[in-house]
């Protein structure tokens, strides 16, 4: 667990994380609240190795008219499309057969939970993560970025978490993370999601995804890639989530 004179946002190290959640012995502890859909703080042990996680069984989500079943493959899929692109944004999230079905884990997150993406803009913290969130975001058309969804972990690092609702077909971008228009991408970032656009996906993330699904995705990289700058709200004040914390 975190020890406060070696801050670090999770119980392991990140690469240790997704093998503990899917070959683990899952205890359930508790239901998180505010929660739309099934959500289940929870326990794994794995021999002497021990971790918190976020399952998100498939039996426990609401229907959406405007989603196909199975968001936990999406959340899945945000923690490899952020995996691929080497940007540490997104909590290590495992696909696992778990004590209710299917599902995500999600690595729980030790954060300073009285911040939020409001109060670090305020503060002037977290910019870096902040910036290749969004593009993230961006890329992995995120339509439900909330301020509440940006934990500040308490190594400093700001990390996404809630990612199901992403990776639709159709243009739907929904955040809170408009502090960047017209702002430069950083040539790194720009690099990076060149190196996106010429591999593609992982078999890993490529799975988690249908075929037009992961043209649109190519797509949105390639327009980030060939504009350089973060780009504006293109509905004029209509691509926010609610509520927006």
């Amino acid at each position: 667990m975190t020890d406060a004179s070696d801050p670090t946002a999770f119980d392991l190290p990140r690469d240790q994380l997704v093998d503990v959640f899917e070959n683990g012995e899952a205890d359930i502890e508790g239901r998180m609240p505010f929660s739309s859909n099934l959500t289940l703080l929870t326990h794994f042990t794995d021999g002497d190795r021990t971790a918190r996680g976020i399952y998100k069984p498939g039996q426990g989500e609401r229907p959406l008219w405007d989603f196909p079943p199975e968001l936990y493959r999406r959340e899945v899929a945000m923690s490899r499309l952020c995996e691929q692109l080497g940007w540490d944004v997104i909590p290590p999230t495992a696909l696992v057969q778990g004590p209710m079905g299917e599902g995500s884990v999600q690595a729980f997150v030790d954060a300073q939970f009285e911040h939020h993406y409001f109060t670090l803009q305020d503060e002037g913290v977290g910019d870096a993560d902040l910036r290749r969130l969004c593009l993230l975001d961006w890329i992995g058309n995120n339509t439900d970025r909330k301020s509440g969804h940006c934990l500040l972990g308490k190594d400093g690092r700001v990390y996404g978490i809630d990612n199901g609702l992403a990776f639709h077909a159709q243009f739907k971008l929904r955040t809170v993370l408009w502090d960047y228009v017209d702002d430069p991408i950083d040539e790194q970032d720009l690099a990076v999601i060149g190196a996106f656009v010429d591999d593609g996906p992982t078999n890993a993330l490529a799975a988690m995804l249908d075929n037009f699904e992961i043209d649109a995705m190519l797509t949105r990289a390639s327009a980030l890639l060939a504009d350089g700058v973060f780009p504006p709200d293109d509905t004029g004040g209509q691509r926010y989530p609610w509520p927006l914390v």
